[in-house]
């Protein structure tokens, strides 16, 4: 030991001990002024969980003036005026402190956080309105955490409620396209029946959640969690668990859950994982044959390992993470990228989920939104297209070969790309471009040609796109907190009206999300 070390061990031991203590301050300031809302474990309770993994897009000097000045159109208020820049500061650097016991919430905490507004059996079958219940727009309003429920031919609301913090994901639907359920970036899952316009039951299931799917057969909705690392199984009637599934490889390292999706073709869920290089796919209906064509063998060995059973993984291992894929039309195969540290920037894999294994690389650019991809008939064969996250193109690629067709320049990076069966046309957002986030270009889909673009409010992000049922119209946000919902003839490209809205996220039509439309995400 040199005669220096005594003495910064002298001193990391001062500076230890005086972390500890401030820390130990805004603990008590945390408990004083937050845990009433945000539960004294930080699990959340009126208002959101905070945690670090849940204020992962949240940068620390932003939390400090929602602290401050309190966040608008929310319960949360301004602490402004009772706190100092320096407690403010303690509580904010608090709570982007990894807890000092893991976070628990496993089968008997979500049973318990499970509420029940009204029963579904014992509400009228049948819409109480005139609207074409399969031409509704559920439209996600997160600048007030609202919904609003859209007449797709009058473009009219037919009710407006508050949700929970930070809806994530898209909502997703019955087969029928009467209920449609709802994930929270804290966990929250909501069940909503768009017939009678009532919320029925929500349940917590985890604390971290990225997504959730509905079982093609309706019975089930799968939850998808980065804290814990758990899949969780509701019944998709009132979202009482059924299971909970810790998500680790065969060696028992651990996962997040980048993504759950539905494979109804194949009776089963696909699960995207965060950190580990697999693909799970998990059949939920235990009666039906296994559709894995023309692999008996291959489905039947797998049992033999223990690959059986109602939600029971079926591993398919790959060389990195998968991130978030896009599904051919049959669901036997599924293009996917990975994004952040490590991840494969120009960089796809193609994987055949009834072989389990990667077929093919894909040199793709940038850093692809292959979750926002669309797919359509071209010269005779099936090409899909992605918009990409990191540089301003879009890519076409066939099929049949996963070749890349072209590569269309636009106005800068985007994140979400849309048509429909009944328009020649698909529209792409730039809405991580610096300059032209307020416009959106059309692209030809015969000619792959930018023939157009519309701009709802320049200098304001336009985004994410939906087609009504029939495809004659096309709804777009201005992506602001005094944004708005703009519809477009489909085929003019011109304005037909304009709604006022909080913040419109995202939009879905019912028709088209039960249909599968190739022309909206999966």
């Amino acid at each position: 030991m040199t005669a220096l070390q005594p003495l910064r061990i002298a001193i990391g031991c001062v500076l230890a001990v005086a972390a500890c203590s401030a820390l130990g301050d805004a603990g008590q300031l945390f408990r004083q002024h937050c845990a009433e809302c945000h539960g004294a474990d930080r699990f959340g309770g009126i208002g959101p969980a905070l945690l670090p993994s849940n204020l992962e897009r949240l940068r620390k000097p932003t939390a400090e003036q929602v602290v401050a000045k309190g966040r608008l159109a929310t319960q949360m208020p301004a602490f402004g005026d009772k706190l100092s820049a320096d407690d403010i500061r303690a509580i904010v650097g608090y709570i982007y402190t990894e807890p000092a016991e893991p976070p628990v919430w496993g089968l008997e905490q979500i049973r318990g956080s499970r509420v029940v507004h009204a029963d579904a059996a014992a509400l009228p079958a049948k819409p109480a309105f005139a609207a074409d219940p399969l031409n509704l727009f559920v439209v996600v309003e997160a600048g007030d955490h609202h919904v609003t429920v859209l007449d797709g031919d009058r473009f009219e609301p037919l009710a407006r409620f508050p949700s929970r913090f930070a809806l994530h994901g898209g909502p997703k639907f019955s087969p029928d396209g009467r209920f449609v359920y709802f994930a929270s970036r804290d966990g929250w899952i909501s069940k909503y029946d768009l017939w009678n316009l009532r919320m029925l039951a929500e349940v917590r299931a985890g604390l971290n959640t990225r997504n959730a799917a509905v079982s093609g057969d309706g019975r089930y909705v799968l939850v998808g969690n980065y804290l814990p690392n758990t899949l969780v199984v509701l019944d998709a009637r009132d979202l009482a668990p059924v299971k909970v599934i810790d998500v680790s490889d065969e060696r028992g390292r651990r996962s997040r859950v980048s993504a759950v999706y539905t494979a109804a073709p194949r009776n089963s869920f696909v699960v995207a994982l965060k950190d580990v290089p697999e693909i799970w796919e998990l059949r939920y209906d235990e009666n039906a044959p296994p559709v894995f064509a023309g692999l008996v063998h291959d489905y039947r060995l797998g049992e033999a390992i223990g690959e059986k059973g109602q939600f029971t993984p079926r591993r398919s291992p790959l060389e990195n993470v998968l991130d978030d894929f896009f599904f051919d039309q049959s669901y036997a195969y599924v293009i996917g990228a990975s994004r952040g540290a490590g991840g494969q920037g120009g960089h796809g894999q193609v994987v055949n989920l009834d072989v389990r294994r990667k077929i093919k690389d894909v040199p793709l650019p940038g850093l692809p939104h292959l979750g926002s991809g669309i797919s359509w008939e071209w010269n005779g064969h099936r090409v899909m297209a992605t918009p990409n996250l990191q540089e301003g193109i879009v890519s076409v690629i066939d099929t049949r070969t996963w070749q890349i067709l072209k590569q269309i320049p636009t106005n800068g990076p985007g994140f979400f790309m849309r048509s429909h069966e009944n328009t020649p046309y698909a529209w792409v957002d730039a809405m991580m471009s610096k300059d032209r986030k307020d416009t959106l270009q059309i692209i030809d889909k015969r000619t792959l040609e930018i023939v157009g673009s519309v701009t709802p409010e320049p200098g304001k992000t336009a985004a994410h796109v939906e087609f009504s049922r029939d495809g004659r119209y096309a709804l777009v946000s201005v992506w602001e907190m005094d944004g708005a919902l703009v519809v477009y003839d489909a085929a003019t490209f011109k304005e037909v009206k304009r709604l006022p809205m909080k913040r419109p996220v995202g939009k879905y039509n019912v028709y088209n999300k039960i249909t599968r439309s190739e022309g909206t995400s999966h």
